[in-house]
């Protein structure tokens, strides 16, 4: 475990997950994995940042870009290669967002449903089966703690925001810890972690 990542209930254990679920093939999952993301810079501010898993390697790196009437993030491997952007369309009733190849084909959908409580839905072409998948997010908008489901039910990935951490408090950019089994895409759930948090704080502004 890397310095500083200490989780306030320990680390959950998650059912591996079969088929595998994702979009990219490169990013599925073949151990149990923590994804670490500060919050204060999920921010669609500009503000650049990598995501991390429990050993500090960065997974992804978000590249924040504001365009004129929408905002977008560029997600790249770890070296800078374009994995995929994710839009934000801002102009739509309902919170969307979009994740586009470089060539700008839809690969995956993030649509916030309405309502008291949070429910996030992804839609996306399985790779591993070729067939449309969806995940379904649902929790507590304001602690910051949501499961991720498949179809069947299954938890894909629980989210957890820890709000004990002091230093973190102080400096007003809270952790979460996004912990992945087996099988599943860690580039997908990394997108959906930035949508989740820029959908709480807008609801939170509000």
């Amino acid at each position: 475990m890397a310095p500083g990542y200490i989780f306030s209930d320990g680390p959950k254990t998650l059912a591996p997950v079969h088929p595998p679920v994702g979009v990219f093939p490169g990013y599925i999952a073949q151990q149990p994995t923590t994804l670490v993301l500060k919050e204060k810079v999920l921010s669609w501010s500009g503000d650049d940042f990598g995501v991390k898993d429990q050993n500090g390697n960065v997974v992804v790196r978000v590249a924040g870009k504001v365009m004129s009437l929408r905002q977008r993030k560029v997600i790249t491997d770890a070296s800078g290669q374009t994995l995929f952007v994710l839009k934000n369309k801002i102009l739509t009733i309902m919170k969307k967002f979009i994740g586009e190849d470089a060539d700008g084909k839809p690969l995956f959908e993030v649509h916030h449903k309405l309502g008291i409580k949070t429910k996030v839905e992804i839609t996306f072409n399985n790779v591993a089966t070729k067939t449309p998948g969806k995940l379904t997010l649902k929790g507590d908008m304001w602690g910051g703690n949501a499961d991720i489901l498949n179809e069947n039910g299954q938890v894909v990935a629980q989210i957890h925001r820890d709000l004990w951490n002091k230093r973190d408090f102080f400096a007003d950019k809270q952790t979460y810890y996004v912990w992945v089994p087996p099988g599943v895409d860690l580039a997908l759930i990394a997108a959906i972690c930035v949508a989740f948090d820029e959908i709480k704080n807008e609801k939170n502004n509000h």
